[in-house]
């Protein structure tokens, strides 16, 4: 890790923006201070709105190793911290049966013979047999990590209790082996998309983000700096679009991927404004449900006139 990145508010945000991420003054003094104090980061947001990317984005302003742990429903403590191979082990046994005999038969006592076996027993429970999941990865890393716990929400209440016996301590005990401790603290991100409300305890825990959708020029930013292709005042249309949809009651409003993927799509095509027929062909990868296609339609398209109406005059620079 380099140790200069994170001396200032202002070198984050030179950092991450070296990431090719745009982040708020808000987002860059959170994230500074959460790293000085070593606490974790919870980062709360409607989906698609870039908090999986900041800590991609931190993790490369660091330098230092990214370890994702994925939450999803009936996740547990053992896909999540590691796993005892116990059909290793016991190949491990059969095959050093014969070398384990001779071994013992060199002992006079049964008491010779247990302290000649306890000798040995470090071949029989080791690392070697242990397959370690993201968190224990990242407390057992020999340099300074992230560690992104994605989608906190969509994990049980009781794996939440349980994850805050690691970021307490960040070390486990493992009945084969001890207590095993980090040799580095992970700088932790967690983010959660809001589908449930997370417990108090864990909050207390974090320091605390929330990041919504941008602001028109803020996301104009982003579309420049990531389809540079685009004609900007093609890129400046579609993004007004895509805010005015936002406004509207969607089942899934269009988030900042979606805006982006829009955008490559229109360089695709080679369009040079909005017109009719390129957002009837391209709504789709803004909105992925059949119900919101439907009711954007209706919204903009008036069948008595067969045209649209004239707040897409707006968009489409007519």
């Amino acid at each position: 890790m380099n140790p200069n990145i994170f001396q200032s508010v202002a070198t984050l945000q030179r950092a991450l923006s070296q990431q090719q991420y745009i982040a708020s003054n808000e987002i860059v003094t959170i994230a500074y201070l959460a790293h000085s104090l070593g606490k974790p980061l919870l980062v709360e947001g409607p989906a698609g709105v870039g908090k999986t990317e900041l800590a991609k984005a931190l993790a490369g302003a660091m330098e230092c190793e990214l370890i994702r742990l994925q939450c999803y429903e009936g996740l547990d403590e053992t896909k999540a911290l590691y796993e005892w191979e116990y059909a290793k082990q016991l190949l491990y046994t059969q095959l050093l049966r014969d070398k384990l005999n001779e071994t013992l038969s060199r002992a006079a006592t049964l008491s010779q013979a247990a302290d000649l076996l306890a000798k040995e027993e470090d071949i029989f429970f080791s690392t070697r047999f242990l397959l370690p999941r993201p968190l224990l990865r990242a407390i057992l890393s020999e340099q300074p990590v992230v560690l992104l716990i994605d989608e906190i929400d969509r994990a049980d209440a009781e794996f939440e209790a349980f994850l805050l016996e690691i970021l307490s301590d960040f070390q486990v005990s493992i009945p084969e082996l001890g207590t095993l401790r980090a040799k580095h603290h992970p700088f932790v991100v967690l983010t959660s998309n809001n589908t449930r409300e997370l417990s108090e305890a864990l909050k207390r825990r974090c320091l605390y983000l929330f990041i919504d959708y941008p602001s028109l020029e803020e996301e104009l930013a982003v579309v420049h700096l990531k389809v540079p292709a685009l004609d900007k005042k093609l890129a400046r249309q579609a993004v007004e679009f895509v805010q005015h949809l936002r406004q509207l009651d969607l089942r899934k409003a269009p988030s900042i991927s979606e805006t982006l993927d829009w955008a490559q799509a229109l360089v695709a095509l080679n369009a040079h404004h909005l017109d009719q027929d390129t957002l009837e062909q391209t709504l789709s990868v803004l909105l992925k449900h059949e119900s919101d296609l439907a009711k954007i339609k209706r919204h903009l398209y008036k069948p008595s006139t067969q045209r649209y109406p004239d707040e897409f005059d707006s968009f489409s620079g007519n």
